[in-house]
């Protein structure tokens, strides 16, 4: 657990309310399917290229492809059940991780910037990242999966409610 409250009056270590956006799941897919798919592709095609080292290169590529399938099929939807995230005048809490969780707690006054980001993919998905900077040497806390629209209006609010509260974020 790792937290940026220590000491501030008020932030507490609690879980988020907020789920993502259910599309994440199909991002996370995608991007497993990326991972999986390029490499397992390029020992495809080097094996049906290279006659000499095919069976140990279509094997490789086999024995990639069933565990990255299998992760690509299970892991996306285990993440969104316990991705959290939550922001009150107070602080920003976001839960992360399925079997190693972090949670993190950026109370106001200690965030510095607040961006949003949308790749390609999150893009084709309408999603977007808002990334909360910090004085932390933990670095930025990430809210990945947002709807764009929600992450437009959050990065708003996060600027509303810092440039309102006393304290200078370090």
């Amino acid at each position: 657990m790792a937290g940026e409250g220590g000491g501030t009056a008020g932030v507490r270590l609690r879980p988020p309310d907020n789920r993502l956006s259910e599309r994440a799941v199909g991002l996370w897919r995608v991007q497993c399917l990326l991972t999986t798919a390029v490499p397992v592709t390029v020992l495809a095609v080097l094996g049906a290229l290279i006659a000499p080292a095919r069976p140990w290169l279509l094997t490789i590529a086999g024995v990639l492809a069933v565990p990255g399938l299998a992760g690509t099929a299970f892991f996306p939807a285990w993440w969104f059940r316990v991705h959290r995230w939550e922001v009150t005048d107070e602080a920003v809490y976001v839960r992360t991780g399925a079997l190693w969780q972090e949670w993190r707690i950026a109370p106001m006054s200690r965030i510095q910037t607040v961006d949003t980001l949308r790749g390609p993919l999150e893009q084709a998905f309408r999603l977007a990242t808002v990334i909360v900077t910090t004085a932390s040497s933990k670095g930025a806390i990430k809210i990945e999966g947002l709807d764009h629209e929600l992450a437009a209006e959050l990065a708003e609010r996060l600027t509303r409610i810092t440039q309102a509260t006393p304290g200078d974020a370090t």
